[in-house]
């Protein structure tokens, strides 16, 4: 019997893409090998990369004005590649702090440009926004950096920034295929895939052709977004496997109604967790502003800090795993991403009245 996993990533993947994985493995489409073993330069899996490429700007819908990148890593790995691909030597970087991820991209990028930040909201704790009025750009900056949503802290920007003279770029890890996105009003977005799109190791960056031209600074040519567009993701040898399991999970996304299915389905399953936090009169807590409340990770403390291992032993007991909140926060979370269902939901609705029956 499978868990009900609620981890923030690596996460749950879809039952259907487990399966169809399972049954190809050893022989896929009449090659006599799996995917793992084939050529990324022979006509199978070249095949394989452009369905993929299509299924992709399909479900994003993904303008021609980008490309899609196809590369190995994870976020951290292109939070440093964004400076050295959109900054010249001289030029300012523009963040805007929102949580924990948005100040590891700073880390990053501070190790190669000049870094301003917008605004932050850590003297509020990372339980909002912060107010537009306080924001201040960069003249002339490189780009605009914001992340799309914060796992730790629960945080979600659900409307992009309004325009500015820099273009925008997005770390969309954490919400990327959960609700429709206008990729056109965004330069570049990068999104891990270990949460809504597939397995750990690949990510997708999605950037606009304007940007690509950029000359950026100076750099070995592994290190270029333009050199792998140019290559089709296979600048090197890519992570076949992962890329193959990427493109199940975006064909199931489709399959399922596509961005707005999805965002329905999530809107119903985190409006469920959050009225059962805040029904609790107390016993569970989720302080995070009303209109930024992420959609994809909840974050919740229950009201006595002794009842930790207790509430993850029985969950854990029940089925329930990856409810442990992030060592920075402490208390529990719920990851809430794509393959998760609404009766999971439920259940895990369920057993939270239950635990706050027995030991409130």
């Amino acid at each position: 019997m499978r868990s009900l996993n609620f981890s923030a990533g690596p996460a749950q993947l879809p039952l259907p893409v487990l399966e169809q994985l399972r049954d190809e493995l050893l022989d896929w489409r009449g090659t006599g090998a799996s995917v793992a073993e084939l050529s990324h330069r022979g006509k199978p899996f070249m095949a394989l990369a452009e369905e993929i490429e299509a299924d992709a700007r399909r479900l994003l819908a993904v303008p021609d004005s980008h490309a899609i990148l196809f590369l190995s890593g994870g976020a951290t790995t292109q939070q440093a590649l964004i400076p050295m691909n959109l900054c010249a030597a001289g030029e300012t970087a523009d963040y805007l702090v929102t949580g924990h991820w948005s100040k590891v991209a700073i880390k990053q990028a501070s190790a190669v440009c000049a870094v301003h930040t917008v605004a932050s909201a850590e003297d509020d704790g990372f339980l909002r926004l912060p107010e537009k009025s306080q924001w201040t750009h960069t003249k002339g900056a490189a780009y605009f950096h914001v992340t799309g949503n914060e796992t730790i802290h629960g945080v979600e920007l659900f409307n992009l920034p309004e325009a500015t003279q820099a273009p925008l770029v997005v770390d969309l890890s954490s919400n990327i295929a959960s609700r429709p996105t206008d990729f056109s009003k965004i330069g570049l977005a990068y999104a891990g895939a270990q949460k809504n799109l597939g397995p750990s190791g690949i990510t997708l960056t999605i950037v606009s052709r304007e940007l690509l031209a950029r000359e950026g600074m100076q750099r070995p040519d592994i290190f270029k977004f333009a050199s792998h567009a140019a290559q089709g993701s296979m600048l090197n040898t890519p992570p076949t496997l992962n890329w193959y399991i990427l493109g199940l999970c975006i064909r199931w996304m489709l399959g399922e109604g596509g961005t707005a299915a999805f965002e329905a389905r999530n809107l119903a399953k985190s409006s469920l967790l959050y009225a059962t936090i805040d029904q609790s009169a107390g016993f569970y807590t989720n302080s995070v502003a009303a209109d930024c409340r992420s959609r994809m990770n909840i974050p919740f403390v229950l009201h006595d800090a002794a009842l930790d291992a207790v509430f993850l032993e029985e969950s854990e007991r029940a089925g329930m795993i990856g409810l442990k909140g992030h060592k920075a926060l402490g208390g529990m979370r719920a990851s809430l991403y794509n393959a998760i269902a609404l009766k999971d939901i439920e259940a895990l609705c369920a057993f939270m009245r239950d635990f706050q029956m027995r030991h409130g």
